[in-house]
Formats: C-alpha cells, sequence, structure tokens
C-alpha cells in the first residue's frame, strides 16, 4: 500500500490534499488554513506552507486531488457519449465538495489531472469530431461554466434542508407580486435538488453542439 504520510515530518502533497479537503468538507471552507491542516496531520504549519508554496497551492492541490478520481475517457467513444460521460464525472466529484468550489472561485484550475482527465481530451476530441479550434474552446467553456453552475447553485450533500430552507423562503412571498414562484411550489422546490435538471442539460447542450458545430 502507498504511504501518503512519506517521511514522518514530510507530508506527501497528496496526504496534504486530503487533510485540506476533510477540514473543507466538515468545517467548511472558511476555515481552510495551513495551520489547520498541519494541525491534522501532525506536522508544523510551516512544513505544509513549503510544500504548497501559499494558499492558492493548498487549493489547487485539494482541486488536483479530486481530478484524480475522474475516469480516462477516449476518443474510442462516441463524441457525444465521451463528452456526456467526462463532464458528468466532473459534475459528480464536485457536487461532493461544495466548499471546495466556492474556494476555487476566481481562481483558474491548471492542475495536472484536470488537465489530463478533461480539458485536453475534450478539446482534442472536438477538434477530432470535425470541429475548429476556435469551435472546440467554445462548447469546451459552455459544458464547463454549465457544470460549474449547476454544482455551486446548492449544497446538494443535504437536498432536504435546501428544499426545506426555499420553500419557507418563496412561502413568505406576496402571492400577487410572485404568483409564478409561490403559486408552484412544488414543482420548483424539487427541481433545485434534482441532478436530472444539471444531466438534461448537459445533453441538450451537447446535441446542439453537436448540431452547430459538427452538423449533426
Amino acid at each position: 500500500m502507498r504511504n501518503n504520510r512519506g517521511r514522518a515530518d514530510q507530508p506527501t502533497l497528496e496526504a496534504i490534499a486530503e487533510a485540506a479537503l476533510t477540514v473543507v468538507d466538515d468545517e467548511g471552507p472558511e476555515a481552510l488554513s495551513f495551520r489547520r491542516v498541519a494541525q491534522l496531520l501532525g506536522v508544523s504549519h510551516a512544513t505544509v506552507f513549503r510544500r504548497c508554496g501559499d494558499f492558492d497551492g493548498l487549493v489547487n492541490a485539494c482541486a488536483d486531488r479530486l481530478a484524480a478520481r475522474m475516469p480516462l475517457v477516449g476518443q474510442d467513444q462516441d463524441w457525444a457519449a465521451a463528452t456526456e460521460a467526462r463532464f458528468a464525472a466532473f459534475y459528480e466529484v464536485l457536487i461532493e465538495h461544495p466548499g471546495l468550489v466556492a474556494l476555487r472561485s476566481g481562481r483558474a484550475w491548471w492542475g495536472p489531472h484536470l488537465l489530463s482527465r478533461l480539458v485536453e481530451p475534450q478539446l482534442a476530441h472536438n477538434i477530432a469530431a470535425g470541429m475548429t479550434p476556435e469551435a472546440a474552446i467554445r462548447v469546451y467553456r459552455r459544458l464547463y461554466l454549465l457544470t460549474l453552475g449547476a454544482v455551486a447553485f446548492v449544497d446538494h450533500r443535504n437536498a432536504e434542508q435546501v428544499r426545506t430552507a426555499a420553500r419557507t423562503a418563496l412561502a413568505a412571498l406576496d402571492p400577487e407580486e410572485f404568483p409564478a414562484l409561490t403559486g408552484n411550489l412544488g414543482v420548483v422546490v424539487p427541481a433545485l435538488t434534482d441532478h436530472e435538471v444539471y444531466h438534461g442539460a448537459l445533453r441538450q447542450l451537447i446535441d446542439a453542439s453537436a448540431g452547430a458545430c459538427l452538423g449533426r
């Protein structure tokens, strides 16, 4: 079995990332710090700092640790099926760690695992399927932004809490001013945490991209 700690006084970047993810998931993104991660690992905060470089480095390590869990989807599959598989896997990884998504706001994600499991294979597949490089990056960006938006919208780990809070807030609205919202609570509230809303939108965007860029 691989030893993620490395030497006793030098935890690996993988071990640091796992500890940081534990902090973010259990205590919230605001609790993440070099000192808190070091406390979990039983090392000095200077050790963690030296391994990561800065706070962005720590967040990047967490993000890439998650990306490593994504499957490698090759170009031997149909373009639409492979594209759906890649982004659905990205979505599934992210919804389990919404705190990390919040921390990554405004930060580019250039980790090697995300590049090798999503960015590079998707762009290459787009081009191999017949898109121009310009169309390939536009399609990728649309799919990427759809996925991030769906993940960031609500915390999917506690769907019942999300629905209860939404139902309470919407029920307090003036029905005359917001008739569509207050009159359709039974439809609006469940849709907030329905994963099929994302998956359906993903398939629609893939189909639209195939029609516009690939002539299908």
